[in-house]
């Protein structure tokens, strides 16, 4: 998709760029310790989780508003960053890999790449290894499709997005020799995919409580970037952000 959001990816997987970070960091790093309860007070902020207590001046949270809110905050948040995250879903999207022996799209001269309006996937792309194999068709399940397909079997849903494809790219897609898929929806720390969306009304009453700082807290994550929203480039830019207004108030 070129000149596009989806223009590039890493060929490791994006999870790369986020450990290699972390392996700069070391040690100060956590992980597998969910944060529980954050509490203020005159001198600083205290963050309790499963794996213990930390004492900072500030903190920020890049967790999606929906995830925010189930932590317990003292003092309770102000009302309407509480309603914002009351009215901040997570959107529906299922990530479906079909891997094949060999890239039969090409030699038929079609890229892989579609977008279609019967379900149940909406995009399709050529998701194989620069140099291949393996060979990998990768299509998204989004939104009413999405929610419909997680509530099937997994044979089902194999069965559901291997007909599509076999509609969309001809009869080779039929036999793929492994599928693969993520329902984010599913994951206890994502609970959805790409983004927060706020609902009818939720920008106009509550979206200046998106960014603004409650005390000694500060909100990032792609939900709160300005630019690509949804997106690694959002992340960063609210990482960065965050990050400022954070240092400023020391």
């Amino acid at each position: 998709a070129r000149g596009g959001a989806q223009q590039d990816r890493f060929i490791d997987g994006a999870q790369r760029f986020s450990t290699a970070l972390a392996d700069r960091l070391g040690e100060a790093v956590v992980t597998s310790a969910p944060v529980r309860q954050i509490a203020q007070d005159a001198d600083g902020v205290t963050v309790r989780g499963d794996g213990g207590a930390v004492r900072a001046r500030r903190v920020i949270v890049a967790v999606p508003p929906a995830l925010a809110g189930r932590i317990d905050y003292t003092p309770a948040l102000p009302p309407a960053r509480d309603a914002l995250t009351q009215r901040m879903p997570m959107g529906s999207t299922t990530k479906l890999f079909a891997f094949y022996d060999a890239p039969f799209w090409r030699s038929d001269g079609r890229s892989g790449e579609s977008v279609s309006s019967r379900g149940p996937l909406s995009f399709t792309f050529d998701n194989s290894a620069p140099d291949g194999p393996p060979y990998c068709l990768l299509g998204f399940a989004v939104g009413a499709a999405a929610r419909a397909l997680s509530t099937q079997p997994q044979a089902e849903r194999r069965r559901a997005v291997v007909a599509h494809l076999v509609r969309l790219f001809g009869p080779r897609a039929g036999d793929p020799i492994d599928f693969v898929e993520q329902d984010w929806s599913a994951e206890p720390w994502t609970r959805g995919c790409p983004v927060g969306a706020l609902g009818p009304g939720g920008w106009t009453q509550f979206g200046d409580a998106l960014r603004r700082p409650v005390g000694r807290l500060h909100w990032a994550g792609t939900e709160t970037a300005r630019v690509w929203t949804g997106y690694l480039e959002g992340a960063l830019e609210a990482g960065d952000r965050a990050a400022r207004e954070a240092l400023a108030a020391l």
